[in-house]
């Protein structure tokens, strides 16, 4: 089986040391995510949304869907942006991780368990230039969007099964169409850097180098430096009010 148009992989042993690096590792924390063997760490903030026929933002319809970010969001929810900042903190309401939106500003609430293609393709042009192996480099996709594909590489919260392909392949689709899903785990084989997507989460995770990370940051991606200790939780965020109907 095939899956981005890369063969599944039957011998995972070269990528089990993403499972010793986070054994034991804090639950809910970047560290339980992306192994904590890096020099620094960003957290990448998958854009909302806006549709061109968003009568009252008065968009031409001719024009393509918009990225909105979560600066734009919390500002206009009088919230504060931070690098711990969630979703339904900065929206004020639990249900705007689900079906409601906020007319003229966003229609589509970010993708969760997806790096869109507007932040992978160029995140991943930023990381070919801090690795010594960009044509070789591990994805993993959890095992369920395509029915137990193959070996999986079982970790807490997923288990992926992995092809191996150029650092470009991280803006392509590893999901049958029509349904869209990125990577949810890449790395080059040299381990210079991973990027973790987790299965339940809003953000996207990377760790690398002083110099990598500072890149990323750079890039004209919305993304902030976190330490590796840093809440992944949906209550992380202590700077805004929490949202109306979080879980108990």
């Amino acid at each position: 089986m095939q899956i981005a148009g890369r063969p599944v992989l039957d011998d995972l042993s070269p990528a089990r040391w993403v499972v010793t690096a986070l054994d034991g590792q804090p639950f809910g924390t970047v560290a339980g995510l992306v192994p904590p063997v890096f020099e620094a760490y960003a957290r990448l903030f998958h854009p909302a949304v806006r549709y061109p026929d968003d009568e009252l933002f008065g968009i031409d319809s001719d024009e393509p869907d918009q990225d909105v970010s979560w600066a734009e969001v919390a500002a206009f929810n009088g919230r504060t942006a931070h690098p711990a900042m969630e979703w339904a903190s900065i929206t004020g309401a639990w249900d705007f991780r689900g079906d409601d939106d906020q007319p003229g500003l966003w229609n589509d609430s970010p993708a969760e368990g997806h790096l869109p293609v507007s932040v992978a393709a160029p995140l991943a042009a930023v990381l070919k230039r801090h690795t010594t192996t960009p044509t070789d480099c591990w994805f993993g996709v959890d095992n369920t969007v395509h029915g137990d594909a193959g070996p999986a590489l079982r970790l807490v919260n997923v288990a992926c099964v992995m092809v191996r392909g150029p650092v470009e392949l991280a803006a392509s689709n590893f999901a049958p169409e029509p349904v869209e899903q990125s990577a949810n785990l890449w790395w080059p084989d040299d381990r210079a850097w991973f990027v973790a997507t987790d299965i339940d989460l809003m953000t996207t995770y990377v760790g690398g180098s002083a110099a990598a990370i500072a890149d990323v940051l750079a890039c004209g991606i919305e993304a902030a430096p976190v330490s590796a200790d840093q809440s992944v939780t949906w209550d992380a965020d202590t700077v805004n009010p929490p949202p109306l109907g979080a879980p108990d």
